[in-house]
């Protein structure tokens, strides 16, 4: 058995998404989930949220557990008309509740095709200024990376969080890992000299499944995907 991670996005308006995030979702084989409001990332500070669209990040047991879910869960079914994604780790930096802590920890590994990346984190008040400034330059990076699909900000204090979704494994590791442009390292290491988060991963994804779409449009469509058997 196979843990897999999920990522659904829908624009359910402001009403309903205010009831949203008032609990994150529980379900059988669901190991973990947040509830946030996902905000564009762009060049300014804080990414402003669209009030009216829901993320939900969850970790699961295997891949009939969240497919029970969204066959059957009163919250799936709100988010039914966005987009959503089935995803299997590849690599991991830090750890997270319901990650497998047997996912490899290399920068290198062995995946052709698409590949999409969660970046999670609890963050420490006191640190929120810093991160926010690192952030902030990290991001005008990443809307401008060659390869980058699409990406999106996702924040429920402390809980914040990125989705982004690349065309390549060597486009994300140019943008993540090269000497092209610094700000994403630079990020990294201001993160290192005092951390940001109580608790953080950075997590690299195959895409088992991208499904439905947000402005009337997929951002990674099912074409593109390989076809895979789901674990």
């Amino acid at each position: 058995m196979t843990r897999i991670s999920s990522v659904h996005i829908a624009d359910v308006g402001a009403r309903r998404a205010l009831g949203l995030l008032r609990r994150a979702p529980t379900a059988p084989g669901l190991l973990s989930a947040d509830v946030a409001l996902a905000a564009p990332l762009a060049s300014g500070i804080i990414p402003r949220p669209q009030l009216g669209r829901i993320a939900l990040v969850a970790f699961w047991e295997d891949g009939e557990a969240l497919e029970r879910f969204e066959a059957e869960h009163p919250v799936a079914e709100q988010l039914a008309g966005g987009w959503r994604a089935a995803l299997e780790p590849l690599r991991a930096h830090g750890s997270w509740p319901g990650l497998a802590s047997d996912v490899a920890k290399g920068r290198i590994v062995d995946h052709d095709g698409p590949a999409a990346v969660l970046t999670l984190g609890r963050l420490r008040v006191r640190r929120a200024p810093a991160f926010f400034r690192a952030s902030a330059k990290a991001e005008r990076a990443v809307v401008a990376a060659p390869g980058l699909r699409w990406a999106t900000g996702m924040a429920r204090p402390p809980f914040v969080a990125t989705c982004s979704l690349w065309g390549s494994t060597s486009a994300l590791s140019s943008y993540a890992y090269g000497d092209a442009d610094p700000r994403h390292n630079d990020a990294i290491a201001v993160d290192r000299a005092g951390p940001f988060h109580t608790q953080s991963a950075f997590i690299r994804f195959r895409v088992l499944r991208s499904s439905g779409g947000l402005d009337g449009t997929n951002p990674l469509p099912p074409a593109e995907v390989p076809v895979a058997v789901e674990p």
